[in-house]
C-alpha cells in the first residue's frame, strides 16, 4: 500500500468540477456538439477525468522510483 501524497488531491478536480457544474454552468444554451452545456460540461469532465487519473499514475511511477 503506498503513502498519500499531494498529488493524489488531483482526483478531487473531476469530482468538484461535476458536483459544482449545476451552480454555474446549468443552462442550456450555448449548445455544444449538440448537447446544452450542462451536459457537454460532464461530458467533458468524465473524459478528463481519465486524464487526471493517469497523470497521477505517471506521478506514483515516478515517486516509487526514487
Amino acid at each position: 500500500m503506498s503513502k498519500f501524497r499531494a498529488h493524489h488531491l488531483l482526483a478531487l478536480l473531476p469530482v468538484i468540477a461535476i458536483l459544482g457544474a449545476p451552480w454555474f454552468a446549468n443552462r442550456v444554451e450555448p449548445f455544444v456538439l449538440g448537447m446544452p452545456f450542462l451536459l457537454a460540461w460532464i461530458v467533458a469532465w468524465v473524459l478528463a477525468s481519465s486524464l487526471v487519473m493517469a497523470v497521477i499514475g505517471i506521478l506514483d511511477r515516478r515517486t516509487k522510483r526514487r
